[in-house]
């Protein structure tokens, strides 16, 4: 799902604190209703806005009730900074990515379906823990980012328009480019990303050569 509609879908309270229900155990519309204190109703719309998402399914039971459950994992995430904004979505979760090629990860968390209950909630205190990890690890990657940023806003004396400068920069850096090709891998008007190249020009740090814009210096 587009990470703008999905924030769009859970900008509303109510389907929060469905899914937050649902994520403790499977619930038919009279008891979210009840747990909400909204009109079955209104529930019976949320439900259907979160299962065209794709977020729950329902099933019927054998007395013909339906049961509404969460149908797959997603994480969103976003970043906020002075430099800019973004957001994404991904999911279903991938159980195959092998997470010891990552290493700077401390945990070993390899389990397998034939562990028993002690080895269980041993791996379940690893992956908690190695949650914390990252998202620690996220916040610190956001703190240097917006550091490396400041740098280049020092720089090229860009201001808060350094996002721009740097995405410019980290583009000429790997090959020279067109101002044309610039504008579509930085998503600006051609004009823009001329002026920027100019003013960087005058600063000596991108010079125009046959092939395109170069970076001249690492600063």
């Amino acid at each position: 799902m587009d990470s703008a509609a999905l924030l769009d879908l859970l900008g509303n309270e109510n389907r929060r604190r469905i899914l937050r229900l649902l994520a403790r155990k499977p619930c038919y519309v009279t008891e979210i209703s009840e747990y909400l204190g909204v009109s079955p109703k209104a529930v019976i719309e949320h439900l259907r806005k979160l299962e065209e998402a794709g977020l729950i399914e329902s099933r019927v039971d054998d007395q013909r009730r339906k049961y509404f459950h969460i149908a797959r994992n997603v994480r969103l995430e976003v970043n906020v900074s002075p430099y800019g904004y973004a957001s994404k979505s991904a999911y279903p979760s991938n159980n195959s990515f092998d997470i010891t090629t990552c290493r700077h990860l401390s945990l070993d968390v390899a389990w397998d379906e034939t562990d028993q209950l002690d080895d269980l909630l041993s791996a379940l205190e690893d992956l908690e823990q190695l949650e914390n990890e990252l998202s620690l690890a996220q916040r610190w990657v956001q703190g240097q980012l917006c550091d490396v940023l400041d740098r280049v806003s020092e720089i090229v004396g860009a201001g808060p328009e350094s996002r721009i400068y740097a995405d410019v920069l980290a583009s000429v850096r790997s090959e020279p480019k067109s101002i044309s090709e610039l504008g579509r891998e930085v998503g600006a008007p051609r004009e823009v990303v001329a002026e920027l190249l100019e003013v960087m020009a005058d600063e000596g740090i991108v010079h125009r050569t046959e092939r395109g814009w170069e970076l001249t210096t690492n600063g």
